[in-house]
């Protein structure tokens, strides 16, 4: 993956920018494993969430309660990453990786 200057600018403003960078590495190596390919602008959104996520891990702050059934036709392949990613970031609630799965989910029609 090439970053591009909206998703290097997200990078280089983040508060947490180690985090942000070892939450995209780990991303990346979790959608090759699936053979899953992300477009730039994908990548940029993606690279945004996970700054956010990070953000609300330090802040143990919280996203609203999601109901997982609208989540029902989301892959067990994309629910799989985005609870890897959630776990490795840790301290977040599993209301996470269901709205993360989504950024799976639009990548496998790529």
């Amino acid at each position: 993956m090439v970053i591009q200057e909206e998703a290097q600018r997200i990078i280089d403003n983040s508060l947490s920018r180690e985090e942000l960078l070892i939450a995209i590495k780990f991303v990346e190596q979790c959608m090759a494993e699936k053979n899953i390919h992300a477009t730039d602008l994908q990548w940029t959104i993606l690279i945004n969430h996970l700054d956010e996520m990070i953000k609300r891990q330090k802040e143990h702050t919280t996203i609203p309660h999601v109901d997982q059934v609208m989540f029902s036709e989301i892959s067990a392949e994309a629910l799989d990453i985005a609870d890897k990613v959630v776990n490795h970031i840790g301290g977040l609630s599993e209301d996470e990786k269901y709205v993360l799965s989504i950024h799976f989910e639009n990548a496998k029609l790529n």
